[in-house]
């Protein structure tokens, strides 16, 4: 079994020591992060184009990359991106397997050290879809942080299909859904909810070894 094995169901029956939780609106206080200009050239080229061809490969290229590539610009580079990145952290509970986007607090690009955001990639257009693997990469980073060391209290996670987000928050034993989705139109927002989870997870001074 690996990360994108799990429904939403089976993730809370093989896990049911965490509580999960829905919200409407969890990150409605959540300030904006205005876009710089070369995303809005960027998505304005390439987000019609990888909507039309409609696969997964294109939405996240010409999507979701550059959006969590100024994500990394926005924090100086002092975050490293990983995509399409093996994450084994016990294949014993299914938490293995590959992930389609881990943004790390450390600006180490060679091996993932502090995982604080987990982006998943829906399948056949449908949020719901990856609700469930993006909860199992989103415990194994807790966990993985846990056995590193690192002082990161929440995991931050979000499913997209690139034109539409849902996000969500795992923090102790609470895992919390939030029901609103959020559209590309709305892209400020979306980097401001990102960036949340690496502004969060700098105050907790995390310890990268």
């Amino acid at each position: 079994m690996a990360y994108s094995d799990f429904s939403m169901a089976k993730f809370i029956d093989e896990f049911h020591d965490l509580k999960v939780t829905e919200a409407k609106d969890l990150f409605a206080d959540i300030s904006e992060v205005k876009a710089s200009e070369k995303l809005i050239s960027t998505l304005q080229e390439t987000t019609d184009l990888a909507l039309s061809i409609s696969t997964e490969k294109a939405r996240s290229e010409g999507i979701i990359f550059p959006i969590l590539l100024e994500l990394r610009r926005k924090a100086e580079n002092k975050i490293s991106l990983f995509s399409g990145s093996e994450f084994n952290v016990d294949s014993s509970k299914g938490l293995n397997g590959y992930c389609d986007f881990i943004i790390s607090l450390s600006p180490i690009q060679l091996k993932i050290n502090a995982p604080v955001l987990i982006v998943v990639e829906a399948k056949n257009e449908n949020i719901k879809t990856g609700l469930g693997q993006c909860m199992a990469a989103m415990l194994a980073a807790q966990i993985f942080n846990d056995q590193a060391g690192n002082r990161i209290d929440t995991i931050y996670g979000a499913v997209t299909i690139g034109n539409i987000w849902q996000f969500l928050k795992l923090h102790n034993k609470e895992m919390i859904i939030d029901l609103t989705n959020y559209y590309l139109p709305q892209l400020d927002k979306i980097l401001g909810i990102l960036s949340q989870g690496i502004k969060y997870g700098s105050d907790t001074q995390a310890v990268v070894t």
